[in-house]
């Protein structure tokens, strides 16, 4: 399959030209609450993402919707949260990037974290990818694309996109 990359560049530009505000309105959200996956094994995503990748663990309690299955949140910085849900007995089967669903995560973290959590992920055998100096990408436990990213909060390829 080949790609019109002239004519993708033309739609985008329509794209920004009819959808892109002069003056940004102030959002109706006040941030993101939190992001949910799915976990297979809880201890397993807590032992990823606290002690790997340094999230803190800040609580887990019993999911409302699923008796059995436990709710548990990480501290990723600025009051903002990833979740996950184990669903015990639902068989849910290994995660799959399918069209509309996750493609991946991006967590801003400073220079010199990154290159402590790349180190940590050498160490730990997590196979990655550097792309650009600034962004790694790699895999949670359970498949999960997820992205260490050196740029600050609102910035993306030196570019302002908030």
């Amino acid at each position: 399959m080949s790609i019109d990359n002239t004519a993708m560049d033309a739609r985008r530009d329509e794209i920004r030209e009819r959808h892109l505000l002069p003056r940004r309105p102030p959002s109706s959200a006040r941030g993101l609450h939190h992001f949910a996956l799915v976990s297979s094994d809880v201890e397993r995503t807590i032992r990823f993402y606290q002690e790997l990748l340094e999230f803190p663990l800040t609580e887990i309690f019993e999911n409302r919707d699923y008796k059995g299955s436990s709710h548990f949140f990480f501290d990723v910085g600025n009051g903002n949260l990833l979740a996950f849900f184990d669903f015990p007995g639902l068989d849910l089967g290994p995660y799959q990037e399918v069209l509309g669903g996750l493609h991946h995560i991006a967590i801003s973290v400073d220079p010199a974290t990154w290159e402590r959590l790349r180190g940590k992920l050498e160490m730990a055998g997590v196979p990655h990818q550097i792309e650009s100096g600034a962004s790694i990408y790699f895999r949670d436990p359970d498949g999960a694309r997820l992205e260490l990213l050196a740029d600050h909060l609102g910035e993306m390829y030196g570019s302002r996109v908030l």
